[in-house]
Order: C-alpha cells, then sequence, then structure tokens
C-alpha cells in the first residue's frame, strides 16, 4: 500500500511538472485606454509592437494592405453611445480597428466581426461598418512603441491617433454630449433641487448657451442653498452678460465664503478674476 501511494504521488509530481509553464513578457504587449468624451466612454484594447530599428510598412507591415493596426488579436475600440466617426455615424458598441497604411493618406475601418484577428486574407467588406480616409501626419518626434492616443478632448469631441515612428494618424470622434445633457435637465427640471440648478447653469455658462437661462438656474440654486462655488458661478454668469458692478459683488461674498470654509486659495483665484475684469 505504501509502495503504491508514493507511486501516485511520484506521477502527480512528475504531471506537475510537465504541464508548467515558463511565464516571459509578450514583445508587443497589451494595452488599455479608457478616455471620457462628455459623457461617452470612449475604450480602446490594442498590442503595441515596437519599431526596434525596421523601416515601418517596408521591412513590418506594407503600404497599400489591410493591417490589424497592431499586433496580435486586431485592436478594438469601443463606443459607450451612439457617436460619430469622421461625419459616420456609429451606434454604441465594440468594432475590430483596422486600417491600410499609405505614405499620405490612411483608410480606416471600423470591422462588426470581432473573432477575425490577424487574418486579414479573409477579411469581408460586407463586415465593415464604416470606412473613411484621413491624412498622415508626419510627427518629428518618433514612437517607438505603437499607441493609440485619445487627446484634444472637448465637451462634444477628441481625437484619436495612431502613433507609430514618425506617423501619426488622426480621426475625429464626436459625441452626442448635448443631446444628452439636454434631455437630462428637461426631464431634471420638472423636480430640480438647488445642486440640479447649480449643474444645469454651470453646462449653458461652458457651452455658451443662453446666459439669461443660466442666470435664472444658478440664482435658484444660491436662493436654496448657497456655496461658494456656486456664487463664482452667479458672478461669472453676470460677467458674461455685462453686468460686472454687481458680478463684484456676488464674486465678494464668494470669497467671503471661501474663506470661513478655510479655503483661501479660492479666494485668491476670485481676486485674480476680478481683476481680469
Amino acid at each position: 500500500m505504501r509502495v503504491l501511494f508514493f507511486s501516485v504521488l511520484s506521477m502527480f509530481l512528475l504531471s506537475g511538472t510537465a504541464f508548467s509553464q515558463v511565464l516571459t513578457p509578450r514583445p508587443s504587449p497589451m494595452c488599455k485606454v479608457e478616455q471620457m468624451v462628455g459623457l461617452t466612454t470612449v475604450s480602446l484594447e490594442f498590442s503595441r509592437p515596437s519599431v526596434k530599428g525596421r523601416e515601418l510598412f517596408v521591412d513590418i507591415e506594407a503600404f497599400g494592405q489591410i493591417w490589424r493596426t497592431g499586433a496580435n488579436a486586431s485592436s478594438k475600440i469601443t463606443f459607450s453611445d451612439d457617436v460619430m466617426v469622421e461625419g459616420n455615424k456609429v451606434p454604441a458598441g465594440t468594432y475590430a480597428l483596422y486600417s491600410i497604411p499609405g505614405k499620405e493618406e490612411w483608410t480606416i475601418m471600423l470591422y462588426k466581426d470581432l473573432a477575425l484577428g490577424g487574418s486579414v486574407s479573409k477579411y469581408d467588406e460586407s463586415q465593415e461598418l464604416v470606412r473613411f480616409t484621413v491624412e498622415n501626419e508626419m510627427a518629428d518626434d518618433e514612437v517607438e512603441t505603437f499607441f493609440i492616443m485619445v487627446d484634444n478632448i472637448t465637451l462634444n469631441s477628441a481625437e484619436v491617433s495612431l502613433q507609430w515612428g514618425n506617423y501619426r494618424v488622426p480621426f475625429t470622434v464626436e459625441t452626442m454630449t448635448d443631446d444628452q445633457v439636454m434631455a437630462s435637465i428637461d426631464a431634471t427640471m420638472a423636480g430640480p433641487s438647488a445642486g440640479d440648478y447649480y449643474a444645469a447653469a454651470s453646462y449653458y455658462y461652458e457651452s455658451g448657451k443662453d446666459m439669461n437661462k443660466a442666470l435664472e438656474w444658478v440664482r435658484m440654486a444660491n436662493s436654496e442653498n448657497a456655496r461658494y462655488w456656486t456664487l463664482r458661478m452667479e458672478a461669472k454668469i453676470l460677467h458674461s452678460l455685462g453686468q460686472t458692478a454687481e458680478a463684484k459683488i456676488v464674486m465678494a461674498k464668494s470669497s467671503e465664503m471661501a474663506k470661513e470654509a478655510g479655503s483661501d486659495g479660492y479666494a485668491k483665484q476670485n481676486d485674480v478674476m476680478m481683476s481680469e475684469w
């Protein structure tokens, strides 16, 4: 019985050794990027090949041929809400990101089949959601390891750029932020709180909408529950309407409340703003 026990134990240990794996890093590591653009989340998942002294699109990949836009599996881009990509309507969802590099222009494709990966010989144009062409911008600084950047972010848009070597290939994503915020404001105004009034007024101010309506809302917020930051917003809106004298009075109240709350830095920022007025 003892011999049988040790035999089984030896087999278990040997089998464990046989099935163990050596862990090594991937030459093209996986990367995930997530960025809020307005109220929409833009997510990217891609593997990052490096130049390693090779000539891009000569020694590695090729101009005029479909590329998975990265390494390993195809790169993926996800939008949490409906967006516009280079003027094309794109429903919320996840898409594979393929491209056809060119010396001056690149063709970018959003592809519905996420399982194709790098098997571009089986690429099926009927699976494309959109296809568009953008200009290649040759950058002065070289990016050694491929990257997809989300940059130049505004309330309603962002620029997604493919960056590798001296190549920089940007395309624009526009979100439906204004529609989303306006719908939220309309729904909330049926029974708003002071915070809702302040949020609506702030959005109107930041996006350059009706300043009189913004003033109405921020004053309702301050009549219910004035805070030094809500008073500052009222002062900024008043100044934008040309009512600078009244704006300074409200800003002084904001500074007084800020100091009482121990936010001297906030009060100093108010002073700087008033001096600019």
